[in-house]
């Protein structure tokens, strides 16, 4: 996506992070949907005419990525290979996810910072060898509290994520002194109240902290794949330790000093919330031993439910992305799940529901408004936009539910993360443009010949279109492709966001459309839904 000539040479970027997803499996509907929010919350700042810098990437050491390479004949290196080639990157490639980068953990410029932090942390004795023995899911990667397990029927202590037994490892260890952060980390949390979100995550991060913090195993020596401890080839760092560190060495840290700058730390986090104790707690502990920033934010997005189970391959619930996209359209596919889901919350997925919105909000509300708009500017003007002559309260009206819209969508979107509030902001407006429409009945008003009867016509039809050139920039960042089908069918800037006046902060200064410009009925932007593809 093109920067805005508004972009400052050294200021600070406004960087956002996803999880690095872990390659044991191809990605399904749950990281599409982190994905996808940080992509809309990365363009939105874009089009604010923000410096930005959205990182995604994979997580490919530990020990679940070697038992599944195994499990299929490779190696662990030949696997990540092939599930980020074809798999991860294609995906995002197709779902127009616009990241500045994408890290692999296997790659030599994150592997050998990492063996430089960790041994700084040694060097300054903040690690130190011991033993450990305790339950294990290497499904999560993670040693387990014996109060975070669940019990089977017949007495098997489970992760309560994955719902599998655990194993009881016993193994030497290097230690992180993590124990010593818990005051630190509460008062970090107190100074900053907005550092977690939502607030139930805050809370329970900070109760997690105040019961008292052990300190963290930071290698692993009953296995090999992973990043060699420095000091000690006979241990490789711990994946999460390895994990969370590609959110500096992604942007220079050790290797740009100008780079990382001008881009660390982040100023969002976007995790799921199974992962947030390792983004809220152990991170900002790793940061504060080394002296680096904290950063901004940690925002935890509850799971996708289906049947009442979060949505993973483990528990055969995880749905393909492209299996709604063949059906509904990528943009339909990246407006919906922000829409029906408020972000941090649970949300159930349905196939139902999916259907029902895009019925009624996109094709019936959003689309119809667009062709009806276009078409009538062909019907009575010969596709020439008309000049708004004979305004009064009724467009003043849509004139302040335009900037209306901008405001809350801009604050929504672009500082809470309250996608959810931010695009009903914006729908709301398209609901108002139709029942404006519906109350100055242009189709009528057309009949009357006259000159006053002229004006107010056209004074309806480019009031109408001007508000669709305000919907058109809100909605780029969430919708781009559609949005630039409008944007040209209006016959505005085909460089849609490109310019100061295309900006969403902008997006509600009226009268931008230029009178004369030529609209155009083009394709159907949300086309009437096929029958269900069979399962």
């Amino acid at each position: 996506m093109a920067a805005t000539g508004s972009e400052k040479q050294g200021a600070k970027a406004f960087y956002v992070s996803t999880p690095i997803y872990y390659v044991n499996d191809a990605p399904h509907l749950g990281h599409a949907y982190t994905t996808v929010a940080g992509d809309v919350l990365t363009r939105w700042h874009r089009q604010r005419g923000e410096k930005v810098w959205y990182l995604t990437g994979t997580d490919e050491h530990g020990q679940k990525i070697m038992r599944t390479a195994e499990a299929n004949n490779v190696t662990p290196q030949e696997w990540c290979d092939k599930l980020v080639e074809e798999a991860w990157k294609p995906l995002w490639e197709h779902l127009n996810i616009a990241n500045d980068d994408f890290i692999r953990t296997t790659e030599k410029r994150h592997t050998d910072r990492v063996q430089e932090f960790v041994q700084d942390l040694y060097d300054k004795d903040e690690i130190y060898k011991g033993g450990y023995e305790g339950p294990y899911c290497v499904g999560c990667e993670e040693y387990k509290l014996p109060g975070d397990l669940i019990e089977a029927e017949d007495g098997t202590k489970l992760c309560p994520i994955h719902k599998k037994p655990v194993e009881i490892l016993k193994e030497e260890n290097y230690f992180f002194k993590l124990s010593t952060y818990g005051p630190k980390l509460l008062e970090f949390y107190e100074a900053n109240p907005g550092f977690i979100q939502p607030e139930s995550a805050r809370n329970e991060v900070v109760n997690f902290v105040k019961q008292g913090l052990q300190d963290l195993s930071i290698s692993r020596s009953t296995f090999d794949w992973g990043v060699p401890v420095p000091w000690d080839d006979k241990h490789v760092i711990y994946v999460w330790v390895d994990a969370l560190l590609n959110y500096a060495t992604a942007v220079g840290y050790g290797a740009n000093q100008e780079k990382f700058d001008e881009t660390f730390p982040a100023n969002v986090h976007l995790v799921g919330k199974d992962i947030l104790r390792f983004h809220a707690v152990i991170w900002p502990a790793m940061l504060m031993a080394q002296g680096l920033p904290v950063p901004g934010k940690v925002a935890a997005n509850g799971w996708l439910m289906v049947g009442g189970e979060k949505m993973s391959k483990s528990n055969l619930t995880g749905i393909k992305p492209q299996d709604l996209t063949s059906h509904f359209g990528v943009d339909a596919y990246r407006w919906y799940f922000l829409r029906a889901i408020a972000f941090g919350a649970d949300g159930s997925f349905s196939w139902e529901d999916f259907s029902a919105r895009y019925t009624s909000e996109l094709a019936n509300d959003y689309g119809n408004l667009a062709s009806r708009v276009a078409a009538m500017v062909g019907k009575y003007f010969g596709g020439a936009l008309p000049e708004a002559t004979a305004s009064g309260d009724a467009e003043k009206a849509v004139q302040e539910g335009l900037a209306k819209a901008v405001s809350e969508s801009d604050r929504l979107i672009g500082e809470e993360l309250d996608f959810q509030a931010g695009i009903l902001a914006i729908f709301d407006f398209v609901k108002q443009v139709n029942g404006y429409i519906t109350e100055q009945e242009p189709w009528k008003v057309a009949k009357d010949t006259s000159e006053e009867g002229q004006a107010r016509l056209a004074t309806i039809l480019y009031t109408a279109a001007e508000s669709l050139r305000g919907v058109a920039v809100l909605l780029n960042p969430i919708m781009p492709v559609t949005s630039q089908a409008l944007w040209d069918s209006l016959g505005a800037e085909p460089a849609l966001g490109a310019l100061p006046t295309q900006q969403v902060q902008n997006a509600g200064t009226w009268g931008q459309l230029p009178v004369g410009a030529t609209v155009t009925k083009g394709a159907v932007l949300f086309p009437r839904l096929e029958e269900k593809p069979a399962a």
